[in-house]
């Protein structure tokens, strides 16, 4: 029976190791947006900045010229609904100017989600 303990405890937390996320792999990842957006350490060059992006509602980073889809899909940022949106973000708010082919895969949306939520508004970490 001890035996049994000690495995089921070692699984379980083997399980939660495996579903934490990897900052710096979620930084690697945002790579592949960094043209079209950007964190504190990037300035965007086609899209808006996502600093503060958890909670922020969708369309309404000054200076960026939002389609009429985005500003009125009534999205409020957070991990669920980003990674709705990144899986594939012309399902999500169809008219969207985003053309982008989505990341598909559950480990990568978690890792680039770990990266982006730790930037505050003001683009320094929280």
């Amino acid at each position: 029976m001890r035996r049994f303990f000690i495995a089921a405890l070692y699984l379980g937390v083997s399980g939660c190791a495996a579903l934490a996320q990897d900052v710096a792999a979620g930084e690697t990842s945002f790579r592949k947006c960094a043209r079209a957006t950007a964190s504190a350490k990037t300035l965007p060059t086609i899209g808006p900045i996502l600093n503060g992006l958890d909670g922020r509602k969708a369309g309404v980073v000054d200076g960026f010229n939002y389609s009429d889809a985005n500003k009125s899909s009534g999205i409020t940022w957070n991990e669920a609904t980003f990674k709705e949106y990144i899986k594939d973000p012309r399902a999500k708010v169809p008219g969207t100017k985003m053309v982008f082919a989505g990341i598909k895969n559950d480990k990568e949306l978690d890792d680039l989600w770990g990266y982006l939520k730790q930037f505050a508004a003001n683009g320094q970490k929280k």
